[in-house]
């Protein structure tokens, strides 16, 4: 096992700690709560297909012997997202942590898009995100009177934008500029901010949605990756928990980067050189040398 494979908490680091997950029966939200409960939180996953959640749990606590509570909600509506708080406040005591972690996605050129199919993803990942922020965060400044740490699961293109994924960008782009302006105005309310912007973590469902048949095999991730790999789950669910937890009490407002180099290898502006063969180095080697001995 590498080492970036194993926990990187010590044992009892989240000891007390009530946390909401949405998203958190399949994927990465299920990583990051199998994670959560092994140092010690108790947990609400949230998700819309009840029968998903209840089973997730229930390997979630055979797992690790935390515990889960499963509560069906709809990110996009106003009335569930009360009504999921509240049952959290109610068989958790307390909530100490939101990770919005709920999200959509597919790749279409843009113009085959239906309008309703575009706002179903911002209706998901910014306005879910807005409502779980906005009840939770209210819910710690106005009744529960204490601090609160929030957990935003953004992307890389949140900044540069994506082609061919326009409405997960744009929507991203919101949840991110959500993040670093509430870190500041709920600053004095001792809620910090902050969030993880991952590169290619392969997920079952979420991947043979986006890549279906032979695509998945044809744009193989791993070869976008300066590191050469993509992401392994324990990865992120270690970074996440430290986030959420009281060893990050300084951080607030950050956007942290896991994608192995990923974005930035698309970024710069002879990085496609990279393809060239040592010979063909050796060939311009000798021009430049050529060029300035004249």
């Amino acid at each position: 096992m590498n080492t970036y494979e194993k926990s990187m908490l010590k044992e009892g680091a989240l000891d007390g700690k009530s946390i909401i997950v949405t998203g958190g029966g399949s994927g990465l939200g299920k990583a990051m709560t199998k994670y959560f409960l092994q140092l010690g939180a108790r947990v609400l996953i949230t998700s819309r297909n009840i029968d998903k959640l209840r089973k997730s749990a229930q390997e979630l606590e055979a797992e690790t012997g935390g515990q889960v509570v499963c509560v069906a909600c709809d990110v996009r509506s106003w009335q569930e997202v009360e009504a999921m708080k509240e049952e959290a406040i109610e068989k958790l005591g307390k909530i100490d942590i939101l990770v919005n972690n709920a999200a959509g996605n597919f790749i279409s050129p843009t113009e085959r898009l239906t309008h309703s199919a575009f706002d179903s993803i911002l209706d998901i990942v910014l306005k879910g995100t807005k409502n779980c922020t906005l009840s939770i965060g209210k819910h710690w400044i106005n009744t529960q009177k204490t601090s609160g740490t929030v957990l935003n699961i953004v992307t890389t293109y949140a900044w540069t934008g994506s082609s061919y994924v326009v409405p997960s960008a744009c929507a991203k782009a919101g949840v991110l500029a959500m993040t670093r302006s509430l870190a500041v105005e709920w600053a004095k309310y001792g809620i910090r901010f902050n969030a993880i912007a991952p590169g290619p973590f392969p997920t079952k469902g979420a991947w043979d949605r986006l890549l279906p048949g032979e695509l998945l095999e044809k744009f193989d991730m791993a070869k976008k990756v300066p590191l050469g790999r993509v992401g392994n789950y324990q990865e992120l669910a270690n970074l996440a928990a430290y986030l959420v937890s009281d060893f990050s009490a300084y951080i607030n407002g950050e956007v942290v980067t896991i994608d192995g180099g990923e974005w930035l290898q698309g970024a710069g502006e002879f990085n496609m050189l990279q393809a060239l063969p040592q010979e063909m180095w050796d060939q311009l080697e000798a021009l430049i040398k050529s060029k300035k001995s004249g």
